[in-house]
């Protein structure tokens, strides 16, 4: 579904963020991107949709080439949902108002069938009862939930999150996971950047470790919390799982 073959990106001439990144995800596999802050892992999902250039190598999803001019990023990005750390939802625009705008205007559902679909999505995040509230008005878990439900509204073909609890507070990040654990295993395809290990161990087919720009390791998740073959990812692991 994603490949991600030898990619470079420098954000200067002195300064390189990813170096000979390659990896792929298959169709209904969920692979977690972990490692030490500033490694590039969220430069790296960033680039799978295009929100980061890249100047060297191709990623493709589901076939199509993010890094070809000709290729409609907009199109493209409608069928792949992101969830940001900072849940980045309209602040103006009551809770199913923010799941209805996208498809309306980038779908073209109408707005009765926006409001249909985005109302499933609420219930099943747990949230139907909030729709007409104004984001604010939500605690930070709420607010991710929907986040996770707008993508969700665009039927996506495969989902990305980038740090998505970072910004919560810990009694906040297992209702976000469970909304994570619960479309895992409905077979959606998944890339997640996060530092949440109890997650990795429960659904990650791959665990993907990166350190300075570089993919260290990229194994099978029995095989990376069982023996890492990395010592960068074994002194990572034992600091992360020490406590």
């Amino acid at each position: 579904m994603i490949e991600i073959s030898h990619v470079d990106k420098w954000y200067s001439p002195s300064f390189q963020v990813l170096t000979d990144c390659t990896t792929s995800v298959a169709k209904g596999e969920v692979v977690v991107v972990c490692g030490p802050s500033g490694s590039g892992k969220s430069t790296l999902i960033k680039c799978v949709n295009a929100l980061e250039p890249f100047q060297k190598g191709d990623i493709s999803i589901d076939g199509i080439k993010v890094n070809d001019p000709k290729t409609d990023l907009p199109k493209l990005r409608s069928r792949v949902g992101m969830v940001f750390q900072h849940f980045e939802l309209f602040p103006h625009l009551k809770i199913i108002d923010n799941l209805c705008l996208a498809q309306e205007k980038v779908l073209g559902r109408s707005h009765d069938k926006a409001v249909t679909k985005g109302m499933q999505l609420l219930d099943r995040v747990g949230l139907k009862e909030q729709a007409q509230k104004f984001p604010a008005q939500l605690s930070g878990g709420q607010q991710q939930r929907v986040a996770i439900a707008r993508a969700l509204a665009m039927d996506p073909i495969a989902m990305l999150f980038d740090e998505p609890t970072s910004a919560l507070d810990p009694e906040m990040i297992s209702e976000v996971l469970d909304v994570m654990v619960d479309l895992a295993h409905e077979g959606m395809t998944m890339m997640v950047v996060t530092h949440e290990m109890g997650f990795a161990r429960k659904v990650a087919n791959r665990v993907i470790f990166m350190d300075r720009g570089e993919i260290v390791e990229d194994a099978p998740k029995d095989d990376f919390f069982g023996k890492p073959r990395s010592d960068r990812a074994q002194k990572f692991l034992s600091k992360i799982l020490s406590h």
